[in-house]
């Protein structure tokens, strides 16, 4: 008898490796006035994968300026996605809190900017 999994769907180890989540510090955030919901523009330092830019719906748990010099953990290698006038080049990562409001993955100790999750 099959176990139905608990997840949504279940992927081979080469699905997983596709996906590139690499460390990144953010360098710059400013408020986004033409999203749809609250959001930050964020510039983040990937390192040798460059500077890189994302809209990041998580303007409840943090501020503009606090974000400065945080690592996060970004998936580079989705397609670009337009927000209003803004380009959105990685996924900021995180998990919803019990209201739905975003905490942001982030590495417990630094590491170089542009590591990978293994």
């Amino acid at each position: 008898m099959t176990q139905k999994s608990a997840f949504s769907e279940t992927i081979a180890w080469g699905d997983f490796e596709k996906v590139e989540l690499r460390v990144g510090t953010i360098i710059k955030a400013e408020e986004f006035a033409k999203a749809r919901k609250p959001a930050y523009k964020v510039w983040a330092d990937f390192g040798e994968f460059g500077i890189k830019k994302t809209s990041a719906q998580i303007t409840h748990h943090y501020t503009c300026e606090g974000l400065i010099g945080q690592q996060i953990i970004g998936v580079l290698n989705f397609e670009p996605k337009q927000i209003a006038d803004f380009i959105s080049e990685f996924l900021l990562t995180g998990f919803a809190d019990e209201q739905g409001n975003i905490i942001l993955s982030q590495p417990k100790n630094v590491v170089p900017n542009g590591s990978r999750l293994v």
